[in-house]
């Protein structure tokens, strides 16, 4: 057996003009990644750059992945890399496994000054699929825009890699592995950790799981259907919610991670997660759920699969808050919601007297606000919801958030949510996602709609809809600077309408 150091080698390589990461970080076809020489290694290379060498040095990096293919292609490649490039310890998923909350929650927890997370989201995965790979930095929340940029600009530059070939790490051992290398470096750290408890010990600290429990598994027990759609969130739901909190083992679907999500669309909504949406309209459940590849993001329905828009479901949290015993603790802060959310939070917001902000889509807006201490709990239209607990949108705790509403009202989600609107009047919004689109024709629309807003010539013009008529209040290009840092963030187009006293963002 040879017990020689591993060897760190200096690799020339060449720059690709298309690694700008964007709030999700670096997203593209799996093909991409495949075909191309070096271009996982040249982004990989470009984020250890971009952390001073002192800081890197010895330093703790956190790594996981949602499941889907060629995440343990990437994992391989950046523990070789990382150890090149002296890192001294990194963290690792059981199986290169970890949902994005729970990253975030490790990187916190252990103190690391970052993390890679592998992911594309809710978009598919297989060898004809999506790949991504972004850096969350030291808070466990999304890079800022300093640091993506900062990346970006040394992908564009950048002339060479260092990795070390021959290192070798086995994913499926819980535990630490060292290595010996040849250089100043070392020596070199692997620990492969079962994510899913750190995870679940926050979640302990944040809710109540004895009543839970009994809202789970006693005797006037609700039944619940949770379906992970085949990500990263079915260990998670099996551990927490059905060994845990005592959910039968039927309540969770499609829990086992695949690398091509069982060849769906792994986005819940109810275009995609057909499954529960149809087993939820039958009437036996009275809670459903489902999660995105990742685990970030989450859609809840009710009996008879009563749809509750993510608009709504981050505004219902908020009217009920202090269902949650961690607030009980720490208080509120403070509201957020992105700009293409509806503005029922702000409503709550305004009732509760709680500060409310207006950030754009991206979730290191929130977390800018978090760090300062002025945010507590925030949402986006886009089925993201999370509190300051960590710096992601997390789609289990805001099922828990919501189960923990039901455990201390007693009532269904229907009822709550009628009630709500009662309370606040009730808040409308549209999305249009449009795929595969002609870039230049998009810029096209873009800039014709800039020139209509800025020329306000869609102002006070009224459309008729059979018997309801809605008149344009607002039209404007959201600019956005954060109270925080005074960045300015600018161009996100946006169109208000109010009807009849309640508002309706169309986007």
């Amino acid at each position: 057996m040879d017990n020689s150091p591993l060897q760190v080698l200096t690799i020339a390589t060449a720059p690709y003009p298309d690694q700008r990461p964007g709030t999700s970080g670096l997203r593209k076809r799996v093909s991409v990644f495949q075909s191309r020489r070096n271009y996982l290694h040249n982004f990989v290379q470009s984020i250890f750059s971009s952390i001073d060498l002192r800081d890197r040095q010895g330093s703790t990096v956190v790594v996981g992945g949602d499941g889907r293919f060629f995440n343990r292609t990437a994992i391989e490649v950046i523990v070789q890399m990382a150890a090149a490039n002296g890192v001294g310890r990194l963290i690792i998923g059981h199986h290169g496994i970890m949902s994005t909350p729970a990253v975030s929650c490790v990187i916190r927890k252990h103190k690391a000054i970052g993390g890679i997370v592998l992911t594309a989201s809710h978009n598919p995965g297989g060898p004809d699929g999506d790949f991504g790979i972004r850096f969350n930095t030291a808070n466990g929340g999304p890079a800022q825009e300093a640091v993506t940029s900062k990346i970006f600009q040394i992908s564009r530059t950048i002339e060479e890699f260092a990795i070390c070939p021959g290192l070798r790490v086995d994913l499926t051992t819980l535990g630490r592995q060292t290595f010996d290398l040849e250089n100043k470096f070392k020596p070199f750290t692997v620990e492969i950790v079962d994510s899913v408890e750190s995870y679940a010990n926050l979640l302990r600290n944040i809710f109540d799981f004895a009543a839970l429990k009994e809202l789970l598994s006693g005797e006037n027990r609700i039944k619940i259907r949770l379906d992970a759609m085949h990500g990263v969130v079915g260990p998670y739901v099996r551990r927490i919610l059905c060994e845990e909190l005592g959910c039968p083992a039927s309540s969770a679907i499609n829990c086992v991670p695949m690398e091509d999500f069982g060849g769906q669309h792994p986005d819940p909504n109810p275009t995609y997660a057909v499954d529960l949406v149809e087993s939820m309209r039958e009437g036996q459940y009275d809670f459903g759920a489902a999660f995105d590849g990742d685990g970030d993001r989450n859609m809840v329905l009710g009996k008879h699969g009563f749809f509750v828009t993510p608009s709504d479901s981050v505004a219902v949290i908020a009217d009920n808050i202090f269902c949650i015993p961690y607030f009980q603790q720490t208080g509120v802060r403070g509201f957020a919601r992105s700009m293409p959310t509806s503005a029922a939070l702000d409503r709550v917001a305004r009732a509760t007297k709680i500060e409310l902000y207006e950030t754009p889509t991206g979730w290191k807006f929130f977390g800018n606000l978090m760090d300062a201490g002025r945010l507590s709990l925030c949402g986006e239209e886009s089925f993201g919801t999370g509190g300051d607990h960590i710096r992601e949108k997390d789609g289990l705790w805001a099922v828990l958030a919501w189960l923990s509403i039901l455990a201390n009202r007693r009532q269904s989600v229907e009822e709550i949510v009628k009630n709500h609107w009662l309370k606040y009047g009730r808040n409308y919004f549209t999305r249009y996602d449009y795929e595969n689109v002609d870039i230049d024709a998009a810029c096209e629309m873009m800039e014709d709609v800039e020139i209509m807003i800025a020329d306000k010539s869609f102002l006070k013009q009224r459309f008729a809809v059979e018997d309801k008529v809605y008149q344009v209040e607002k039209a404007d290009n959201f600019e956005y600077t954060d109270p925080v840092d005074s960045t300015i963030s600018r161009n996100q187009t946006q169109w208000d309408r109010s009807c009849r006293g309640n508002s309706a963002n169309l986007h």
